[in-house]
């Protein structure tokens, strides 16, 4: 089995007044995340970075949501809190899913991947439609739930409670990094 890591719109707006902000939990979950990506690169698992790349009157800024990670501007950018390099992959997305309408699958099969471990934000939009459609494009499925987090920490922790024991285990599957490290050390 090879994994790959996905990082899901841990982006600069997400840290400013538009998105969670810079909370002491957020914090966590970036110094998290570096340890999962170091992990990742150290073991040649590729590590992608699925980026909101909205474009200005973008469909689902017809609702309540506000306009953010708009395409060609700092705040589409992965932050710089996350440690990254030459050899990352970025991936720009219009919707919520990093595999909707991107060329994620063909990456991940070039890799020849075949588990994809998603950190990220929000858990409940972002995080968790990628990890449903790993599962419908064949793909195993694992959320590093201390990895990812949402604007409200209770709606983060109903969701992976919720899928933590689903019945499609261990295709798709909720685990804290220590576990996710010490499954492919």
């Amino acid at each position: 089995m090879k994994p790959a890591v996905v990082v899901v719109d841990m982006l600069n707006d997400a840290f400013t007044t538009h998105g969670i902000g810079m909370t002491p939990e957020v914090r966590l979950v970036i110094d998290k995340t570096n340890q999962l990506t170091k992990f990742a690169r150290s073991h040649s698992m590729p590590v992608i970075f699925a980026m909101d790349s909205f474009l200005r009157g973008d469909f689902i800024f017809r609702g309540k949501m506000k306009e953010h990670s708009i395409r060609g501007t700092n705040g589409a950018n992965v932050t710089d809190k996350l440690i990254q390099t030459e050899t990352d992959i970025y991936l720009p997305k219009r919707r919520f899913s990093a595999f909707f309408k991107t060329d994620l699958d063909q990456t991940l099969r070039l890799y020849n991947v075949d588990i994809v471990a998603i950190s990220g934000i929000n858990t409940h939009w972002c995080v968790l439609t990628t990890a449903m459609d790993a599962l419908a494009h064949d793909f195993r499925a694992y959320i590093i739930e201390d990895c990812c987090t949402s604007y409200r920490g209770e709606i983060h922790t109903t969701i992976v409670d919720m899928y933590r024991k689903n019945p499609l285990h261990p295709l798709f599957q909720i685990m804290p990094l220590d576990d996710f490290i010490n499954e492919f050390q």
